[in-house]
């Protein structure tokens, strides 16, 4: 078979060498190639662009929530490694603060007389706190700062437990909603 395909080459050959298109239509051939190649390129790399820069993106945020929460986990657990004693004490405040807290939230907005800047302050985990909290970590066997938590945690305490009182003085119960108190007035 192979010779035959070759015998029939040999017979043929002029046929084959014949004279192709005009050079003006390899130049329009050519033209229009080119042409269509090179806006198809940019697209796709247009298009590739924008999902690599998706894609960067979400690594991105993927990455800083991953740092952030492992930053927090670390924080949370330097204090429990530095000074034990001193988790036992955050714990037993935070609780009876947070419950303090909770009294007071059930009250109405505009019973209590606070403005948002008092309201933040309430809060359990105020500037005060952090800084102490900073400090502790930066000095561990440091008894003052220690005791200046504790005594943080009290006058929170302290204080929450004065708002109440006022607030009972004011014959405000924390059971009234903000609906049935309105309904008095």
């Amino acid at each position: 078979m192979p010779d035959n395909f070759e015998s029939f080459i040999q017979q043929h050959r002029e046929e084959f060498e014949g004279p192709g298109p005009s050079p003006r239509v390899w130049d329009a051939l050519e033209k229009e190639l080119t042409h269509q190649r090179k806006g198809r390129v940019v697209q796709l790399l247009q298009k590739n662009w924008f999902k690599a820069a998706v894609i960067l993106v979400l690594l991105v945020n993927a990455g800083a929530l991953f740092y952030f929460t492992k930053h927090k986990q670390q924080q949370q657990q330097e204090l429990a490694v530095i000074a034990p004693e001193m988790q036992e004490a955050k714990a037993y405040y935070t609780s009876r603060i947070n419950e303090k807290l909770q009294l007071i939230n059930a009250y109405p907005v505009n019973e209590l007389g606070l403005d948002s800047t008092a309201r933040k302050e309430l809060e359990l985990r105020n500037d005060t706190y952090k800084a102490l909290e900073k400090e502790l970590k930066n000095n561990p066997g440091n008894e003052r700062i220690r005791a200046a938590l504790v005594r943080y945690y009290q006058l929170k305490l302290d204080l929450l437990d004065k708002i109440l009182e006022e607030l009972q003085n004011k014959r405000a119960t924390p059971g009234h909603t903000k609906k049935q108190y309105e309904a008095e007035i």
